[in-house]
């Protein structure tokens, strides 16, 4: 549902194309903001550009980048976030996001790989970053991403993750289900991950499904139902930094709207009850808590 806050709140929900049908006749009030990538939107008309208007006028907006390349070699893409600065002042939406990842050379990959977690990365990364927040004239929040190898390691990635954070003086969309997703593949500790956050600079969650490729080897698909033991890091998450807007990312595989809302109602459910336990209650965690 459209609002006039500066920021989002509550449950809300990825917009794909092929939910826009679906999701056409639901209640404002089962979903509460929503995201998208904008490099799949900029430009676009004609029937899909009057739906996403009508989306865009409907509920609040976030966008969640997929091809800036935060930490590739190539030159940053200037041209592509001011196009994005110039879809968020057309669609008034509200915050921008990308992955701490990168994904493009001379060419994309088509996939985020992952940036070599060293004291030079950071200091190359935040660098990029800045400039990036200085062309939006706003602040860019960062995602921890999902990964499958760790090349040239040198500090841990909850580490690396907060000096980049404080390096460029961004904010962070904590997804979730990639702490969980990178706790098991490559044997962190989810919860300490998750604490060590700061709560400062949270904006927002991420939750997802993803795919049980083996024992020691989760895929992050967002193509499954959100699994029991990310629900139960979100909740810690609520506990450790305060009750955050959380998204639900589903990209393929889709169910019956229903079902999406379902989930919704989840979050919403933990919200309230993280509420509840963390009333007049001080915490000191990743960051400072307080009635943000």
């Amino acid at each position: 549902m459209k609002t006039s806050s500066h920021f989002v709140s509550g449950a809300g929900l990825g917009l794909r194309r092929a939910l826009m049908g679906p999701l056409a006749g639901v209640p404002d009030s089962a979903i509460d903001f929503m995201e998208i990538a904008p490099e799949n939107w900029i430009g676009i008309g004609g029937r899909f550009g009057k739906q996403l208007r009508q989306f865009t006028e409907r509920y609040d907006f976030l966008c969640h980048g997929l091809s800036l390349s935060l930490g590739g070699p190539a030159p940053l893409d200037e041209a592509l976030v001011r196009s994005v600065k110039s879809f968020m002042q057309e669609h008034g939406i509200k915050a921008y996001s990308e992955h701490l990842s990168y994904c493009s050379d001379d060419g994309h990959l088509y996939d985020l790989m992952p940036i070599p977690m060293t004291e030079t990365a950071v200091n190359y990364v935040a660098e990029r970053i800045m400039r990036v927040q200085d062309i939006l004239g706003q602040r860019l929040i960062i995602e921890n991403v999902s990964t499958y190898a760790e090349p040239g390691k040198e500090m841990s990635e909850q580490d690396f993750v907060c000096a980049v954070l404080e390096k460029a003086d961004c904010d962070l969309l904590l997804d979730v289900n990639n702490v969980y997703v990178n706790s098991i593949n490559h044997g962190q500790d989810a919860l300490a991950y998750i604490r060590a956050m700061p709560s400062e600079r949270i904006r927002y969650l991420h939750i997802a499904g993803h795919y049980d490729e083996a024992d020691d080897l989760l895929v992050d698909t967002h193509g499954n139902a959100v699994k029991a033991d990310v629900w139960q890091l979100l909740q810690h998450a609520y506990q450790c930094h305060r009750v955050l807007p959380t998204l639900l990312e589903r990209d393929f595989n889709f169910p019956e709207v229903a079902e999406l809302v379902a989930e919704l109602d989840i979050v919403r459910q933990y919200q309230a009850d993280a509420r509840c336990a963390l009333k007049n209650t001080p915490l000191v965690s990743g960051g400072t808590y307080g009635n943000r």
